[in-house]
């Protein structure tokens, strides 16, 4: 479908939190992905040799920044949204939940439609799918449902890892946001400006809380303030 259509070069922000078991897979797991790339890593504040994985490396980072402290994915994104320079940006976490050779299919909204950002949405059962939890099922449908009402959208998956946005859009965009509601103020505010948006199918593969995983059910409560919030405030 793309091959006739000229790329636009990809800077994929990846925030890493204590990941030193996966942030080498995944960093040649999209290195592998047929597109220009662009690739920023983000630490923020890890403590588990992470850190020092990422200084060790000599090449397949473009861009590698170290935060002083454990801010948050929020503000991992966030200084990661800024330091990129492609035409096109994508959130990339470290956790293997996600697979980079889903890039393309986001691209090709952007390149055939004129899409200003597109969602991967895990929800189609499209592509494979690992049984996860059911309270992370619930929160997110309630998220979803919340925001599909305020924002008069028919998303599927609001807090997907994978969002696909032109980069202008993120130029001038005031984000206050640092932890996991970062996402929540980020959509948000995106929708409110009536961008074309598109949704496609992704794979996922999710993780258990013995393998690391961070999202907690209270996390719930700070997404849906914000979704009420940004609905009022500029």
């Amino acid at each position: 479908m793309l091959d006739s259509v000229p790329p636009l070069t990809l800077s994929v922000v990846i925030p890493v939190y204590n990941e030193k078991d996966t942030i080498v897979t995944i960093l040649d797991r999209v290195r592998a992905v047929d597109l220009p790339t662009e690739i920023i890593v983000v630490d923020d504040g890890s403590t588990d040799g992470t850190r020092e994985v990422l200084q060790s490396l000599e090449s397949g980072i473009d861009r590698l920044i170290l935060l002083d402290r454990n801010r948050g994915k929020g503000a991992a994104v966030k200084a990661g949204f800024a330091a990129s320079t492609g035409e096109v940006v994508v959130i990339q976490d470290a956790d293997l939940e996600y697979d980079p050779q889903d890039f393309p299919d986001l691209m090709g909204p952007i390149l055939t439609a004129g899409a200003d950002m597109v969602f991967g949405s895990r929800m189609n059962g499209a592509k494979p799918q690992r049984a996860y939890y059911f309270w992370h099922y619930a929160g997110n449908w309630l998220i979803t449902s919340i925001t599909r009402v305020l924002y008069n959208t028919t998303l599927s998956d609001i807090y997907t890892c994978y969002k696909m946005i032109r980069r202008e859009h993120l130029v001038g965009l005031e984000l206050s946001s640092s932890g996991f509601e970062f996402d929540a103020e980020l959509v948000a505010k995106l929708l409110k400006r009536n961008l074309v948006v598109f949704e496609v199918p992704i794979a996922y593969y999710g993780r258990s809380y013995e393998q690391g995983k961070k999202i907690r059910w209270y996390h719930t409560g700070r997404v849906i303030w914000n979704l009420l919030k940004y609905r009022i405030m500029a």
